[in-house]
């Protein structure tokens, strides 16, 4: 019977959390912890789907077209986008899924099993367009965002689509240019607290939206990619005191992303530099954008204290994961700390290639 493995990474983002639904740019990297979806072919005309870690098991009819869609049912969604692009199963598989993605942590561990699963079925079934790294994305982008009308971003499903470590402009026209390969000295810290996700990414994102657009009241031409730390003292004055911080947020996450940028475009990288604006950024997300949580904030001092160069929070907040920047070789010290911290897991990544066929 035929059989197709497919492979995708988590994610990890170092620079523009809440920056991707505002049109501004990111810097994030697929890493070495991912998803496996082992398929092989059957004669029933259903996907068996077994999800092993969580101790789940659900079929699906493969002419089952979801004229309605439960609320963050990618299976179905990614199903049913990918029939518009002349992807149409025609036999079952049974498939095993595995993973060690902590679940709810922040490194998208939901949107690699759906690329995973993207993946699978245009390698089964075919597609009208060429199957390219930026189409896997595109399609994810489409099934979880789109398709259920989330407020969230690109961020995750080209990370994990391209890999390596990718700078994305999220604006219309969209685009993104791989920067690098690797980054010694990455770490990933677990708190253990589960992260929110929709509610908290709404309301972020609504309040930001409002805080442009009354700026945009008084001043028509504002363009929030043109605008600089510099300028904020201008606008303050024209938003009510409690949109401030969400302004003055985007403006400053957008600030300290292209400085990063710029490290990463140099032939020999800066870690300390790149950890200093990993500093910066995660002072905006914890003071102005109030995502933290205490565990999360234990864990980045003692991490600083050990000896790492920068560390930040990592995706929507309220929990999940954070992201460390130390020395090459300097890992294991950092990572005693995290745990003695109150992490539930913590360990060194590399930059991963992304989705794949194995």
């Amino acid at each position: 019977m035929k059989e197709i493995i497919s492979l995708a990474p988590g994610r990890t983002c170092l620079f523009g959390d809440h920056q991707d639904y505002l049109g501004l740019p990111v810097i994030a990297c697929a890493i070495s912890r991912s998803i496996k979806l082992t398929a092989v072919q059957n004669n029933s005309g259903v996907f068996k789907l077994n999800m092993v870690d969580i101790d789940q098991l659900r079929i699906i009819d493969i002419n089952q077209t979801f004229s309605q869609l439960e609320p963050r049912d990618y299976f179905a969604s990614s199903l049913r986008v990918l029939r518009r692009h002349g992807c149409i199963p025609n036999v079952g598989y049974d498939i095993t899924i595995t993973g060690n993605i902590p679940i709810n942590s922040g490194t998208s561990s939901s949107s690699a099993l759906l690329l995973a699963w993207i993946n699978f079925l245009v390698t089964a079934y075919g597609v009208n367009e060429e199957i390219t790294p930026e189409f896997i994305s595109r399609m994810g982008y489409l099934s979880e965002v789109v398709e259920h009308g989330e407020p969230g971003g690109m961020m995750d499903h080209y990370s994990i689509g391209v890999g390596n470590i990718v700078h994305i402009d999220t604006r219309d026209p969209f685009s993104f240019t791989v920067i690098g390969n690797e980054l010694g000295g990455l770490i990933t810290g677990v708190s253990g607290v589960p992260k929110e996700t929709i509610g908290l990414i709404g309301d972020l994102k609504g309040n930001a939206l409002l805080a442009i657009g009354t700026i945009k009241q008084s001043f028509p031409d504002f363009d929030l990619h043109q605008t600089e730390i510099e300028d904020l003292d201008k606008y303050r004055n024209y938003l009510p005191d409690r949109l401030i911080p969400f302004f003055e947020a985007a403006i400053k996450n957008h600030h300290y992303t292209k400085m990063a940028l710029i490290e990463f475009q140099k032939p020999v990288l800066d870690l300390k530099k790149i950890g200093a604006l990993m500093n910066k950024h995660h002072a905006v997300l914890r003071d102005l954008l109030k995502i933290t949580v205490p565990r999360i904030d234990a864990m980045i001092n003692a991490a600083l204290k050990a000896g790492a160069y920068g560390a930040k929070i990592v995706g929507s907040g309220g929990g999940g994961s954070i992201v460390v920047m130390a020395e090459p070789g300097n890992e294991a010290p950092v990572v005693e700390a995290l745990l003695a911290a109150g992490a539930v897991e913590a360990y060194a990544v590399t930059v991963d290639p992304g989705s794949r066929i194995e």
